[in-house]
């Protein structure tokens, strides 16, 4: 980091972006650019055999980030690679014409990776074989440290006084040949990553939340891949509103068919056919074609054979027996929903409330969102089924068996005893 750098990181985390006093003339911030322009995108082995061995001999940590077609194509598989390390420079990889990147991810298994929303990146990193062993996350970094805005765009303004080129975010990576200006905001995703990163590490340091933000780190890094939703058909928005079980059976099938076909043509579900006119379909179930093109969602544009293939689903879950239909909810693991609780178990529900109160107080205190001071869903476990003893002890070896991390444990357990413990009205 320079010298002017430094400077604007220190007085930006003095004053968290405050705004200046309305009689000191402030310099514009400075619009980022590629210190070494843009490079050109590897796709094909030879240079990614020279770009591996050069991020092998570079030094520091490693700035990586991929960029995803999200929208409008199927799945969340990375389209570009950036990266960056001193000595090696900045570079950018097509993981379509190299999609194995295993190779690289060997070369910098043992180097600290930094990203910004690192559980964004990695699913899709680690299809194409690149796993860190440890890492460090600016977005996390920067809630740890109570920033009010934790967007990459804004930690790199509020922290390093530079603004970041937008509107690319959410454009189809997938295009080819990707358009320079998107290779240029790409290559200035990692610009100045590494740089946030030992801003914000001081900062940790300074607020006594380092040691806390190296345990999360760690975590993210030690996950192992999310389990396949069960179900994922129920998450289909709109789902609310669809209550009768034969209506449920359409939704399945509408959703499973749409999954189908746009696998097989590699776009979203969404550009197939919208949540929303799957809703439509399975409140009114239609009895034809004709009366499926009547429904929002169905009739604009949509040609004769498409509705025709909508119906087939719709029939096909009219057709199903009453015992192949769906239940309505989902096996519920764990607690009920909070607003059960008041009849099921008033005693709950008081602890509850007291916990969340005790807990928000603790997270307004060491200025950060509550969510990452201790998951919801701990909470309400630890209130619902509490230890026999509610000491500090007992309570903490419950938040430790939910996964909580030693900081969160310290943290917590008092507020939560307290709450555990105070005699209801």
């Amino acid at each position: 980091m320079t010298d002017a750098q430094e400077t604007a990181a220190d007085s930006s985390l003095r004053t968290t972006g405050g705004a200046p006093p309305d009689d000191v003339e402030t310099a514009p911030i400075p619009l980022l650019e590629p210190r070494e322009g843009i490079p050109p995108v590897i796709a094909d082995e030879d240079a990614l055999a020279e770009t591996i061995a050069a991020f092998a001999a570079g030094t520091g940590p490693l700035a990586v980030d991929a960029e995803r077609a999200s929208g409008y194509r199927y799945g969340q598989r990375a389209y570009l690679v950036q990266l960056r390390r001193e000595g090696a420079g900045t570079a950018l990889i097509d993981p379509v014409a190299c999609p194995d990147l295993s190779g690289l991810g060997e070369a910098v298994s043992g180097v600290e990776w930094v990203l910004h929303a690192a559980t964004q990146d990695l699913p899709c990193l680690r299809e194409i074989g690149m796993v860190p062993t440890r890492l460090f996350d600016t977005e996390l970094a920067g809630r740890l440290a109570g920033f009010p805005r934790v967007g990459l765009g804004a930690m790199v303004e509020n922290v390093l006084g530079f603004v970041l080129e937008k509107g690319h975010s959410a454009v189809d990576w997938s295009t080819r040949p990707l358009p320079e200006p998107w290779l240029r905001y790409a290559a200035l995703d990692v610009e100045l990553l590494v740089d946030l990163r030992d801003a914000l590490e001081k900062e940790l340091d300074r607020q006594g939340k380092l040691e806390w933000a190296r345990q999360e780190f760690a975590a993210i890094a030690a996950a192992p891949p999310a389990e396949p939703r069960k179900d994922p058909w129920r998450r289909t928005s709109g789902m609310h509103k669809v209550r009768r079980r034969r209506q449920l059976g359409v939704v399945r099938e509408l959703w499973q068919t749409r999954d189908r076909i746009a696998q097989r043509r590699d776009v979203s579900p969404g550009k197939v056919l919208s949540d929303a006119a799957i809703v439509e379909a399975a409140l009114s179930l239609p009895a034809d074609a004709q009366a499926l093109a009547a429904l929002n969602g169905f009739g604009h544009r949509m040609g004769r054979r498409q509705l025709e293939q909508w119906q087939a689903a719709v029939d096909r879950a009219k057709a199903l027996p009453d015992s192949a239909l769906p239940q309505p909810g989902q096996p519920v693991t764990g607690p009920p929903p909070p607003r059960a609780w008041a009849d099921k178990d008033p005693e709950a529900a008081a602890r509850l409330s007291a916990a969340r109160s005790a807990v928000s107080a603790v997270a307004e205190r060491l200025n950060m969102p509550q969510e990452n001071l201790i998951t919801p869903d701990t909470v309400r476990r630890v209130c619902w089924e509490p230890p026999k003893n509610a000491d500090a002890e007992s309570v903490g070896a419950a938040l430790a068996g939910y996964g909580a991390r030693p900081w969160q444990v310290e943290q917590v357990t008092p507020a939560l005893v307290g709450a555990l413990t105070a005699k209801t009205p």
